[in-house]
């Protein structure tokens, strides 16, 4: 009696149903888009469902046309569809379609291990697809959590926009380590997905929660540079107040604005439509000048400019003890209480507080550092 089941479905039906099928394949991923935020497994998962869903279709009609067979012309197509649900289902409840005959009973069989097989199938998939993006976006959040606690003298980036990005390439160029803080989700994850290693916290850097949940206690600074000047002076102030220590340089979108941020904690204020002007000007007026600073502070493998703070448990020393050309450093002054003290000789006095305005390369300011740290 199986066997005439294909013949119950005429020619142009079934080449209907293909057709049907075929289109619902091509356009599930396209449906289905893939968020950002979501691991790429989330593709593959969605193309099971379509699959289990397009099996369970497919024996759905197969079970309605089989009892509609079976029970004979008795039986309507609502009486075969409820047995086939109540079939695929393990319901049990009562047969609308008597099931007699060693045929009937073995297609019924047959009905109710595959289909509960795929149902089982279908809704697991669809729970591993609901949960697999909070799941996932846990667990990492977790692991970057784990990295950010054993970071040492990082920077806080409270801002990823197009200037925070600027200085996340700044910070990767010298081998610093940072934490990117943005309360636009999407821009941080379309980061990482570039620099897979991105370490970055969603919220706004002005909340004292993602401040401590970024290690602001042990950070080296913090860089307001979000778009809004009123932000921007909130997140000085929060920062200040979590760790007085530490340096905090603000974005100034309206140069009025500039006292206001070094009131709340700032202690540099950069404008950019200032500094650009100077930029534009230097540009015109001094290009070798601007050229070479250009190459001293933003060159990837020649030497850059460089500030080297002594730390306070340095012991005094003569810039001619630390020998800095072992280090191809190249000092070009020290900075000591707003002082600049240019090209100093070699019995120059080192003292802890001081800073040291020096030109290497980035893995010779590692070594000095470590050095001094000594």
């Amino acid at each position: 009696m199986l066997w005439c089941l294909s013949g119950l479905v005429e020619a142009p039906l079934r080449v209907y149903l293909t057709r049907f099928f075929q289109r619902l394949w091509r356009a599930a991923p396209r449906t289905l888009p893939i968020h950002a935020h979501r691991s790429r497994q989330l593709d593959r998962i969605r193309r099971r469902i379509v699959v289990a869903g397009i099996v369970l279709l497919g024996m759905v009609a197969i079970g309605t046309i089989g009892f509609l067979v079976i029970g004979g012309a008795t039986t309507s197509w609502s009486d075969a569809l409820y047995m086939t649900l109540i079939t695929l289902s393990t319901v049990g409840y009562d047969e609308v379609v008597p099931i007699v005959g060693v045929w009937p009973r073995l297609f019924t069989g047959v009905i109710s291990l595959v289909g509960f097989g795929v149902v089982t199938f279908t809704f697991t998939t669809l729970s591993v697809f609901f949960l697999e993006g909070d799941l996932d976006d846990t667990l990492r959040r977790r692991r970057m959590e784990k990295q950010i606690g054993k970071l040492k003298n990082h920077y806080l980036i409270c801002g990823f926009g197009r200037v925070g990005r600027n200085i996340a390439e700044e910070l990767d160029a010298t081998r610093r380590h940072y934490v990117a803080i943005d309360i636009d989700t999407d821009c941080l994850v379309t980061a990482r997905e570039r620099q897979p290693d991105l370490l970055y916290l969603d919220g706004d850097g002005s909340d004292d929660d993602i401040l401590l949940a970024g290690d602001i206690g042990n950070a080296a600074g913090v860089f307001a540079v979000t778009d809004d000047d009123g932000r921007n002076m909130m997140i000085a102030l929060t920062a200040k107040q979590l760790n007085p220590n530490v340096r905090v340089v603000a974005r100034c979108m309206e140069v009025r604005n500039s006292p206001k941020l070094r009131k709340a904690g700032a202690d540099v204020v950069i404008s950019p439509d200032f500094t650009g002007g100077l930029r534009i000007a230097s540009a015109m007026l001094r290009p070798g000048v601007l050229s070479f600073m250009d190459d001293m502070a933003r060159s990837e493998t020649a030497h850059r400019l460089e500030d080297i703070p002594l730390p306070a448990g340095f012991a005094s020393a003569t810039v001619g003890s630390l020998d800095l050309a072992g280090f191809d450093v190249v000092l070009l002054g020290v900075r000591e209480h707003g002082r600049f003290h240019f090209n100093p000789s070699l019995d120059f006095a080192l003292e802890p507080g001081q800073v040291l305005v020096v030109m290497c390369a980035p893995e010779a300011r590692k070594a000095l550092e470590r050095a001094i740290s000594r």
